[in-house]
Formats: structure tokens, C-alpha cells, sequence
């Protein structure tokens, strides 16, 4: 069970740390620029949504139409790369990276 666990929490957890980052510092800097905390923090959590919605909607996009993707570039001989794995494993690291711009907002928020 670890196998499986740790390289998809390594892969979703990375981007979510950066994301935290993100998070605070748009949070601030949105803060800084207008000097109204409750829009910056509705803006930088909107766009969190956003990463996150586009991760997961591009996740099960992958995972639904992957393999038909696949075998369509092998029947017209692309010489493509794109892979399933490679889309969802993407795609996870977008909605990671949104899920953590999220937390940091929310964080930033709760502080000031």
C-alpha cells in the first residue's frame, strides 16, 4: 500500500506546498496593491477554484478518454509522447497546486 501511497502524495503534496506559497503571497500582494483585504482574499481563492477545477475536470478527462487518445495517435503515427499517466499525473499537479493556493489564502485571511 505504501508503493502506491507515496509517489501520489509526493506528487499531489509538492504542488500543493508550492501552492500554499502562492497562495500567501498573492493574498499579500493583492492585500498591498489595493488595500482591501476581503476582495484580494475572494480574488486569490477564485483563482485557486479555478486551478483546482482545471485539474480535476482535466484528470477525468484523461482518465476517460485516455486509452482512445492513445490508441488514436498510435493509428495515425503522431510520434507523439503524450500518455495517460503522464496527462493524469499533470493533471493531479495542477489540482494540487489549486488546492494549496486555496489553503494559503485561506490561511493568509484567517491571520490578518
Amino acid at each position: 500500500m505504501r508503493r502506491w501511497v507515496r509517489p501520489r502524495v509526493r506528487i499531489v503534496g509538492t504542488a500543493a506546498v508550492a501552492g500554499v506559497v502562492v497562495g500567501l503571497a498573492a493574498m499579500s500582494a493583492l492585500t498591498a496593491s489595493t488595500g482591501d483585504a476581503r476582495a484580494s482574499e475572494a480574488t486569490a481563492f477564485a483563482l485557486g477554484a479555478l486551478g483546482l477545477g482545471f485539474g480535476v475536470l482535466g484528470w477525468s478527462g484523461s482518465v476517460l478518454a485516455g486509452r482512445s487518445i492513445e490508441t488514436a495517435q498510435r493509428y495515425l503515427d503522431t510520434g507523439s509522447d503524450w500518455t495517460e499517466t503522464d496527462s493524469r499525473r499533470a493533471m493531479a499537479r495542477i489540482a494540487g497546486f489549486g488546492a494549496g493556493v486555496m489553503t494559503g489564502v485561506s490561511v493568509a485571511a484567517a491571520a490578518i
